[in-house]
């Protein structure tokens, strides 16, 4: 941007003059209120001058109010203040630096079971290769992973299949920021050739998959979805991609991730649902669950700071499971909440977000936040005697609707007891600002150089913006805020204490902003169908109802992600819906 004089001004130097003429604005026309025919007003000082009607002026934006005489006294601390500032944002921080005060969902004095890192699921009945390339690729984890142990099916044939959709539909789905054909014919021969020499890296050796753009991926870009970084190139492989590679699964390629982890809209496009092409993913997994929902993979990997598995998997009905926070390493992935970012897998069944959550799992020490905590997996883990909670009115208000209704009564149906739950009332949604705060941090390098123009989305409520705007926060209703955190933890504590999980509507009763703070798993899978016209920001012009799919949630205790994915599995057979395909892309 420029003035009128054609000289470059800087946004912090405009809010800086803003707020001085505000401020003698104010000032001026109150003290011309409250001043007497023969009084003389007092000059005005210099615009660039702090004073206390700048002090007077940012109380109504904290809000706060003091005294002339305090106002006074502030001023005489303030410069050295922001000399400090000064030298704080002299400082270089990579994305990837934790703050020293690191979020630990597990309250003091709980205990938690130990696990084993076994996954059992038994092998799936013989069936002989489809010959439609289709069928194929939309099959179950496991049961591709037979085919591949009994020679019917190579990896680099599957691969090629995934390739081929790819190429026929990533382009309208527009789910893929890169695709990486030869790295995965490459790695899909070495998992042959492994399988063929009789040594087997476990349930993923050999399936493909696509992983969100928000991980490092050695010499290969990765954009996190904006533009400032659309040519950004890691020198190393994320944790979650060396893990995958060690368990020999096969990268197709980058989802498309909306920028900086918020929405479906990329630097160059906005990711679509296969299910209605006239709708976004939503986001900010848009690409992976797109990807996934349309059979362009064998499964991906999203992450989750507010809903950014739940949501897309809701939108475009595959299966996510956002695990508890701590148990997935995020190192070499971008941050954008230290205290909130999770990551999970997005796949066409429950049992496969179990396999592939088994080979992700696992300590790290390049994850300031990563807890040693094992996982366990096998179908009648934990199926004795369940209790599931759930409050009436989340199925009875205006958010729920039919297919709620009916996977609930398709759970009862399962013989586990229910309970009738509340939730306490708390200010939920105010919560937001930590997570705006925590963004800004990690992306201020954009806010101070005007670099945040660069991104596509600019609506009030896109990043920019937000950015701007939670400069005003206080640091301490910051602390105050993660205050409430630890009271949210303790609430929700006491909702779980006589429960193992609960079933809710995936956006009822501030659950999805209350367990993402608490830091407790979520399993979405599909439990339904309905017509509704395109949904999304933005989204406009036709408004025929379309048919798409709809999801149910179960949220776990800490850690219990082994026994939820079990009942999870009972649920997705009983509703019998999850293996229907899109096909309107």
């Amino acid at each position: 941007m420029s003035n009128q004089s054609g000289k470059q001004v800087s946004r912090r130097g405009i809010l800086a003059a803003g707020a001085a003429s505000a401020a003698l604005v104010g000032s001026n026309a109150m003290s011309q209120e409250n001043q007497t025919p023969d009084e003389t007003p007092e000059p005005d000082p210099a615009p660039d001058t702090l004073n206390p009607r700048i002090i007077a002026c940012a109380e109504k934006l904290v809000p706060i109010e003091f005294t002339q005489e305090e106002r006074a006294q502030i001023l005489n601390g303030i410069e050295n203040q922001l000399q400090s500032i000064a030298s704080l944002r002299g400082q270089k921080f990579e994305n990837g630096l934790a703050p020293a005060l690191v979020f630990d969902p597990r309250l003091p004095g709980k205990q938690f079971a130990e696990q084993k890192n076994k996954v059992e699921i038994p092998a799936p009945a013989k069936r002989a290769l489809p010959a439609n390339a289709d069928d194929i690729a939309f099959a179950a984890i496991a049961q591709l992973g037979q085919w591949l142990r009994n020679g019917s099916l190579s990896s680099v044939k599957l691969t090629q299949i995934y390739l081929d959709r790819i190429k026929q539909f990533g382009g309208k789905l527009e789910c893929f920021v890169t695709v990486t054909d030869k790295l995965a014919l490459a790695q899909a021969s070495a998992a042959d050739k492994a399988l063929a020499a009789g040594k087997d890296l476990g349930a993923l050796h050999g399936i493909p998959y696509g992983v969100k753009d928000l991980f490092d991926t050695k010499d290969i870009a990765t954009t996190w979805g904006a533009t400032p970084y659309k040519d950004r190139v890691a020198n190393e492989d994320a944790y979650i991609v060396t893990r995958l590679k060690e368990a020999g699964a096969v990268l197709l390629g980058k989802t498309t991730c909306g920028a900086l982890a918020y929405g479906d809209i990329w630097f160059d496009g906005k990711t679509r649902n296969p299910w209605n092409l006239k709708e976004g993913s939503s986001g900010s997994s848009a690409g992976s669950a797109s990807a996934t929902a349309a059979g362009l993979v064998g499964f991906s990997i999203g992450t989750e700071t507010l809903g950014s598995i739940v949501s897309p998997s809701n939108r475009c009905g595959t299966t996510g499971l956002r695990p508890t926070f701590g148990r997935v390493s995020r190192a070499g992935a971008m941050a954008l909440c230290w205290s909130l970012d999770k990551v999970g897998a997005i796949c066409r069944s429950v049992e496969d977000t179990a396999m592939v959550l088994g080979a992700i799992n696992g300590v790290d020490i390049d994850d300031a936040s990563s807890i040693d905590m094992g996982f366990s997996y096998a179908r009648d883990i934990g199926q004795s005697d369940l209790t599931v909670g759930y409050d009436p009115a989340w199925f009875d208000d205006d958010g729920a609707n039919d297919i709620d209704l009916a996977a609930l009564a398709a759970l009862k149906k399962l013989g586990v007891k229910t309970k009738s739950v509340s939730i306490p009332d708390l200010p939920y949604g105010v919560l937001f600002l930590s997570l705006v705060a925590e963004a800004a941090a990690a992306f201020e390098e954009l806010t101070l150089s005007d670099r945040d123009d660069l991104l596509v989305w600019q609506d009030d409520n896109a990043w920019p913006n937000s950015f701007r705007q939670i400069r005003f926060l206080s640091s301490v209703d910051f602390i105050q805020l993660d205050r409430l955190r630890r009271k949210v933890m303790l609430a929700m504590d006491g909702v779980m204490e006589d429960v193992d999980m609960l079933i809710t509507p995936n956006f009822a009763a501030n659950l999805l902003v209350i367990t993402n703070y608490t830091g407790h798993p979520c399993l979405t899978l599909r439990a339904g169908y309905h017509d509704v016209p395109a949904r999304g920001v933005g989204e406009a012009g036709d408004k025929t109802p379309v048919r798409v799919p709809q999801n149910i949630s179960l949220i776990g205790r800490l850690f219990e992600e082994g026994k939820l994915c079990a009942l999870g599995r009972r649920l997705e057979a009983t509703l019998a819906v999850h293996q229907e395909h899109p096909s309107n892309f």
